[in-house]
């Protein structure tokens, strides 16, 4: 019988999601018991060691190790952890409408990877999602056991480009970011440094234009490559119609921001950009690039030009080219908006000796941005209570802030803290036309924020809840990565380390002192809280069998970990029972 249209499967019990094998071997993952300690650790000791590799040259040992890699037992358990509990999508199907939710799929899940020969890859589904610039952005969504596949062959491709690509680049690398690559800007762009003419470049198009031949000649000889082929070219299906793909890479794909990286891998390079031995700057230009968006600092406005059909030409051969729209040549006086933020110089005669400073803003289109976000948010909240207003109102703030809060944001977060008073003003209004503001001011608003000296925070004066305010956050300088440095690299263990935390100082403070005490790692899986998996709160002994609030009966562990711990402590009571 045909499933109707827009229904979804969950693999649960007696449903495999793979082909039967021939011998009809059944599946022994046990996903309730898997040691993540040791599966972690393996998967981190064979990227380390494909990186050293990588770093001395060594292509045959690479080969070994990344072969080794695709068939480890504990890439396959890590990776189908990733797709299935932790990706934001592991609740989004692919074109067989299969989600994985229980553990005795995801048993039966690593058991199909191991086993699946030969292989033949899905074809995509494709969604669209608004872009900024109003218009849609196409993702093409893998099946479960395709985005599994791509996380295992991403562990055995990335570490070898990490120990090679450039420093400038930030985008989608682990242990980079936004603010790193913001820093390094702050870096290049200061007043009393000469290069003041950017080129501010966007490739059009980029994820969906990828030359297919560009790209499997720049991944080389690598043991999956017909694996990442089948992948590129195996098409997508759209209102029920297989559309075939002669270029480009599917955005939503587990290993497809690693693609583009690989393609624009030797920018530098082709800018004519230097560096001396100690890695600082040794020449007319620089670039900082964040996946298919870039900047090229130029001396002069004829070098920028001269960089842009450099560049034009360079990407010409991968099957790409600059969009006209958003390409543009600008002093530093006139400013560039990048990655939400706008970069310019500001007159300062009399603080400066230079005449001019630095100030890097959230850019005009990000307050927009965030204005029209809590304007819907507040309509769509007419008629509810106000818990409801701050259950949905503070993560979004609490996010654009810590977002923002490296750069020159007092002003902007203030006149956000203005925006909000009169939004509140309204809803109050609105819910309760005839009662007086006085009587509004009293239930509303007063000093609700203890550790704060502020009379006009909006909240819930019968449980203290209370909207965040912007002005709250304080402003945080952002320490930029240091060079090429990669966390697959195993001499630099003790400064990813401090880097991990330092980012401990972002959490909530009921979290951060937590993770503090147990020096930033989860004790359940011993890899790094702060590596983007959602946190909870553990009970060491719970609250159901007498536990109490305290600090010393409280742990702090991945979603997935404190998952695992509490479903291993039911099955004893339940055994005891």
């Amino acid at each position: 019988m045909d499933r109707p249209k827009g229904d979804v499967r969950i693999a649960d019990r007696g449903e495999s999601l793979g082909q039967t094998p021939v011998n009809g071997a059944t599946a022994h993952t046990d996903w309730n018991t898997v040691d993540w300690r040791r599966a972690e650790r393996r998967v981190r000791n064979l990227r380390h060691r494909i990186f050293r590799a990588s770093q001395r040259g060594d292509h045959r040992k690479v080969a070994s190790l990344q072969k080794l890699m695709l068939r480890s037992y504990s890439n396959a358990l890590v990776s189908v952890r990733r797709v299935t509990q932790v990706n934001a999508g592991k609740n989004t199907p692919g074109i067989d409408k299969l989600l994985v939710k229980t553990p005795r799929a995801r048993g039966e899940l690593v058991e199909d990877l191991r086993r699946h020969q030969p292989w033949r890859a899905s074809p995509v589904r494709r969604v669209y999602i608004p872009k900024a610039s109003g218009r849609m952005r196409p993702l093409g969504i893998p099946t479960m056991i395709d985005r599994a596949t791509q996380a295992i062959v991403k562990n055995a491709l990335e570490p070898f480009w990490e120990a090679r690509f450039e420093g400038s680049s930030y985008g989608f690398r682990p242990g980079r970011g936004c603010h790193d690559a913001i820093a390094r800007i702050y870096a290049i762009a200061c007043p009393n440094k000469r290069k003041r003419w950017v080129l501010d470049a966007d490739v059009e198009g980029a994820f969906d234009n990828i030359g297919h031949t560009a790209l499997l000649k720049a991944i080389g000889p690598f043991p999956a490559r017909e694996l990442i082929a089948q992948w590129l070219k195996a098409g997508y299906v759209e209102m029920g119609t297989l559309h075939q793909t002669e270029a480009g890479t599917p955005q939503g794909g587990v290993i497809s921001p690693l693609l583009p990286n690989i393609v624009f891998h030797g920018m530098e390079q082709a800018l004519g950009v230097r560096y001396r031995t100690r890695g600082e700057l040794n020449g007319p230009r620089a670039l900082v690039r964040y996946a298919d968006d870039f900047v090229v600092f130029c001396e002069s406005e004829a070098d920028a030009h001269a960089a842009k059909s450099e560049i034009s030409a360079w990407l010409a051969v991968r099957g790409l080219r600059l969009s006209e729209a958003k390409t543009r040549i600008a002093h530093l006086t006139q400013g560039f908006d990048f990655l939400g933020f706008n970069i310019r110089h500001y007159r300062a005669e009399k603080t400066s000796r230079s005449g001019w400073k630095l100030l890097i803003k959230p850019s005009r289109k990000s307050l927009d941005k965030i204005r029209s976000r809590l304007r819907d948010e507040w309509r769509g909240l007419k008629g509810h209570n106000v818990n409801q207003v701050l259950q949905r109102l503070n993560p979004i703030i609490r996010g654009w802030t810590a977002y923002f809060r490296i750069g020159v944001s007092k002003h902007a977060f203030g006149r956000l803290d203005a925006f909000m008073f009169r939004r509140c003003v309204r809803y109050v209004r609105h819910c309760h036309p005839n009662k007086s503001f006085r009587w509004c001011r009293q239930r509303y608003w007063g000093r609700l924020r203890l550790t704060r000296h502020a009379n006009w925070v909006f909240g819930d004066k019968a449980t203290n809840a209370h909207l965040l305010m912007f002005a709250w956050t304080p402003i945080v300088r952002h320490v930029p990565v240091r060079g090429r440095a990669s966390p697959d690299d195993p001499t630099l263990r003790d400064y990813w380390s401090e880097r991990q935390s330092a980012e401990i100082k972002m959490l909530p403070p009921h979290q951060r002192t937590l993770a503090i005490r147990q020096n930033g790692t989860c004790p359940t899986c011993g890899t790094a809280l702060m590596n983007g998996e959602e946190l909870h709160r553990h009970h060491d002994v719970w609250r159901s069998q007498g536990g109490s609030d305290d600090e010393e009966n409280l742990s702090l562990l991945h979603l997935v970990c404190h998952q695992q711990k509490h479903g291993a402590k039911r099955r004893e009571t339940e055994r005891s029972a």
